[in-house]
């Protein structure tokens, strides 16, 4: 097979391969490993397949594009910018998508690669059309080019390169294509100050952050919306947590968040911007940004309490987020009633609402209801009793409705919220005492599917490996539990059936 690839090569070398050699060609390349194809490849015939992309036949494109997809594979990155540096500045340029796809993730293999990197950045003018692929209409395209600039942005020369010479020209000229462009820009700029406090100086003094901070807190609410989802990534490193601090970012939207009462349109940004506030929380101190921002903890409460299901929705999930920690609930803890009333309406809409804000309630739930054994004084284990009997009138066997409803995501919901309680005693003397519950957690007959087996082994390895199970469930129920997790999660009794003489 290597000798038919090497013959088909040569006659593409001399344009003598007609459609039909190609289409063989591109077959005959995927039966022959790479270190074959490389032994066999030379500059001649990978120029002669550059060249038959620039015809207007589009099988004829389409056929070179997979040859070439598996010819470039077999080479070293090293060898494919030093050697085809024009071909790849030509495929940049190409009309057809697919040329452009295939050149741009060449670009991405070579900036993975220490020692090819910097041939890129040797070339100016393919970084530039690197930089312009963002203002591709394929989306492939221009995430492909995104990714390759973020990576080349991890060496300080790639920072030089792309900020501080003429290229920011190019980038800030590529961001007036229209919006869509433009957030991909900011998108680049964000991911790039992600990596470290140095990258975040370089974006922050190319004016790119200004610019994106100014639409943040523009008039426009569609805009904002968007960009708040960026700042929002910025905000999970420290640097850039510290960054937006320093900037007031941080104190504007919140201001915002308050002026957000007398504006009709605050329902397209608000979401967000909670959702700002909730990743905060948690990677910052729960308690320090509830006092430092009252107003934050106001709108959770107010949204949670309303009767959007839109708003509902992302109130619950940014209590869940806030309560994953003891810390954060502490802080939801000193709500007290109006807490207490707001697990009651979570509890009713976990039983009532859409099926995906029924999910998001019962996430929501197993969070605020979790507790790591280390944690468990006697005090977080009574409010984690209080929360779940403020949940409904009879929340063991609310939850124990939703579990047997054919629905595999809310069964699963609803198998995770006693997963959570399983190791806190209360819980267990609850379970006990529930006519049928342990029956029904060792039944294997209702879980229907692999991912409610795996929920439901998930809550029989928490109860098993709690200290006080033994205690409270007994010797008989505990070393039911415990053959139950020895056998793991899709243990199948065998059933033993007898022949019978005569039976038809």
């Amino acid at each position: 097979m290597a000798e038919a690839v090497a013959e088909l090569l040569e006659r593409a070398a001399r344009r003598e391969a007609p459609l039909e050699e190609l289409r063989a060609l591109r077959l005959a390349v995927q039966a022959v490993p790479p270190a074959a194809l490389r032994s066999r490849l030379s500059d001649e015939h990978l120029a002669a397949l550059f060249a038959l992309l620039s015809g207007t036949d589009r099988e004829q494109v389409s056929a070179c594009v997979a040859i070439l997809e598996r010819l470039l594979q077999a080479l070293e990155p090293l060898y494919v910018i030093q050697n085809l540096r024009e071909e790849l500045q030509k495929g940049l340029l190409h009309p057809d998508d697919s040329v452009k796809i295939l050149t741009v993730s060449q670009v991405g293999r070579i900036v993975e690669n220490s020692d090819a990197v910097r041939e890129i950045l040797n070339s100016p003018e393919l970084l530039r059309q690197i930089i312009n692929c963002i203002g591709g209409e394929k989306i492939a395209v221009a995430k492909e080019a995104i990714k390759s600039l973020s990576r080349i942005a991890q060496t300080q020369d790639g920072l030089e390169a792309l900020f501080v010479s003429s290229l920011l020209s190019d980038l800030k000229n590529v961001m007036a294509t229209n919006d869509v462009v433009r957030y991909r820009v900011y998108e680049l700029i964000v991911e790039i100050s992600s990596v470290s406090a140095d990258s975040l100086n370089y974006c922050a003094n190319s004016g790119l952050i200004s610019d994106l901070i100014g639409e943040l807190t523009g008039d426009d609410v569609l805009v904002r919306a968007t960009c708040i989802e960026m700042v929002t990534s910025l905000a999970h490193t420290p640097h850039g947590r510290q960054y937006l601090a320093q900037q007031g970012v941080i104190d504007k939207i919140s201001n915002i968040i308050i002026g957000a009462e007398s504006d009709p349109f605050s329902g397209f940004y608000l979401p967000g911007f909670i959702k700002f506030f909730g990743n905060l929380a948690v990677v910052d101190s729960p308690q320090q940004i509830c006092e430092r921002y009252p107003v934050f903890m106001e709108k959770v409460f107010e949204m949670a309490e309303s009767h959007d299901p839109t708003m509902i929705g992302v109130a619950v999930d940014t209590l869940g987020i806030l309560g994953s920690s003891v810390e954060g609930k502490q802080v939801l803890q000193k709500a007290r009633s109006r807490f207490q009333n707001l697990l009651n309406k979570i509890g009713h809409q976990a039983k009532n609402a859409p099926t995906e804000l029924r999910l998001r309630c019962l996430d929501a739930i197993s969070s605020l209801l979790y507790l790591p054994p280390e944690q468990q004084t006697e005090d977080l284990l009574r409010m984690t009793e209080s929360w779940f009997a403020s949940l409904s009138s009879q929340p063991l066997e609310l939850f124990r409705s939703i579990s047997t409803q054919p629905f595999p995501d809310l069964h699963c919901g609803a198998l995770r919220v006693f997963t959570a309680i399983a190791n806190q005693a209360w819980a267990q003397k609850l379970m006990l005492n529930s006519p049928g519950f342990v029956e029904y957690i060792v039944d294997r007959s209702v879980e229907p599917d692999k991912a409610s087996k795996d929920a439901k082994y998930e809550l029989v390895k928490a109860l098993v490996n709690s200290k006080t199970i033994a205690e409270i469930f007994g010797n008989q129920y505990y070393l039911r539990l415990r053959a139950y997790l020895h056998e793991g999660p899709y243990y199948v009794k065998a059933v033993s059936i007898t022949a019978v003489e005569g039976a038809e």
